[in-house]
């Protein structure tokens, strides 16, 4: 009689159905820098059975607080606003100019579908651009490559009556219509996972805290900051505000394994192998020596890099705040940034809730972090 063969259970994933369905809905709903507050609702009611009190500040960082009483103050971040557009001209035939908000990259605009965020509601466009047969038709005879000044969206009207009846004026916010969607091989895509995969995470990480009964020797605050895309600016207001004691931030970092990447420079990250945490001036090296031995000790694989002057996130903003802050980045990595198909691996996912959870249980108001 042959041998049954033996099959490996399969480890039981954090993400539950619930979480999931959060997620799909929370990439798929806009959160334009400036105009985060949609998002930030979504994000608020999915956290507060998890935390103890939530509060927002006037412009709009959501923050959910477990142990609002306790004097030593822990956060983990991530920042909820999206890249996007703004209407800056309109003309008499009706066809709309834009402005950045935030990093927008204006080489993947051409014949993207958007929502324009009106008066009146969402109006559908089209980033327009000119059919490939008539491109040379120019005196240069040279093919124009998409810029700012040449992008334009066309929304079916033909004035700039009609386009103002439809309610879009200048100052209207654009966003892209693509949203989440998974790949083989547990690869999620959509837009705007930078950095609303954060703020997924942090979420994730304060529901394991609350369902599995873990009890903290200080007050946690899950902080959703606003207007990271333009400089930072709701992490340099929210920490000025809390005051915390340790601050551990979480963002997307770039996978450098696809092609037109060099690994001399962003260094050697990949998709589907674990967390990025970094070294650099504005992240605490004792902070980061802890996060560094529960990896090792939970058996988490990291890979790490380095940053320079800045880390470009808003560790930054924590760190140097106030009389400063001990702080640490805890990154994922992501590929194709700031454009519509931004992609990541459940795995890493995964990894990163449980190494933010497990570093939170290491923590307390004892822990020393002097360099001196």
């Amino acid at each position: 009689m042959a041998k049954a063969k033996k099959t490996k259970a399969k480890e039981k994933s954090i993400i539950t159905e619930t979480s999931f369905q959060f997620l799909k809905n929370y990439i798929n709903n806009p959160s334009p820098v400036g105009f985060e507050s949609g998002g930030q609702k979504l994000w608020l009611d999915y956290l507060k059975p998890y935390v103890d009190t939530t509060f927002t500040d006037p412009y709009g960082t959501a923050v959910g607080v477990i142990n609002p009483t306790e004097k030593f103050k822990v956060v983990i971040e991530a920042h909820a606003d999206e890249i996007s557009w703004f209407v800056n001209y309109i003309t008499n035939e009706g066809v709309i100019y834009l402005k950045r908000n935030g990093g927008v990259d204006h080489q993947i605009a051409p014949a993207k579908r958007v929502l324009i965020h009106g008066k009146k509601g969402v109006v559908k466009a089209v980033f327009g651009w000119p059919a490939i047969h008539t491109r040379m038709s120019n005196g240069d005879q040279k093919e124009q490559n998409p810029k700012v000044e040449n992008l334009f969206l066309d929304c079916g009207a033909r004035t700039k009556k009609e386009v103002e009846a439809l309610g879009i004026h200048v100052g209207s916010v654009v966003t892209y219509e693509e949203g989440f969607d998974e790949l083989a091989h547990d690869y999620y895509i959509g837009r705007a996972f930078d950095n609303r995969i954060g703020g997924y995470m942090i979420a994730e990480v304060a529901r394991l805290l609350k369902e599995n009964n873990k009890k903290l020797p200080y007050a946690l605050y899950v902080v959703n900051a606003v207007q990271e895309e333009i400089g930072l600016r709701g992490a340099e207001m929210i920490a000025r505000r809390i005051k915390p004691d340790i601050a551990i931030i979480t963002d997307v970092t770039h996978d450098t394994n696809t092609p037109m990447i060099n690994k001399i420079i962003e260094g050697d990250v990949m998709c589907g192998k674990g967390p990025s945490p970094a070294y650099g001036p504005a992240v605490h090296n004792k902070l980061l020596k802890i996060v560094e031995d529960v990896a090792e000790k939970k058996k988490i694989p990291l890979q790490m890099r380095t940053v320079s002057r800045s880390t470009g996130t808003d560790t930054d903003s924590f760190a140097y705040a106030n009389d400063g802050c001990p702080s640490v980045l805890i990154s994922i990595p992501l590929r194709y940034m700031h454009t519509t198909v931004e992609m990541l691996h459940k795995k890493d996912i995964e990894m990163t809730i449980q190494l933010m959870y497990e570093t939170l249980l290491t923590l307390s108001p004892k822990t020393n972090l002097s360099y001196l």
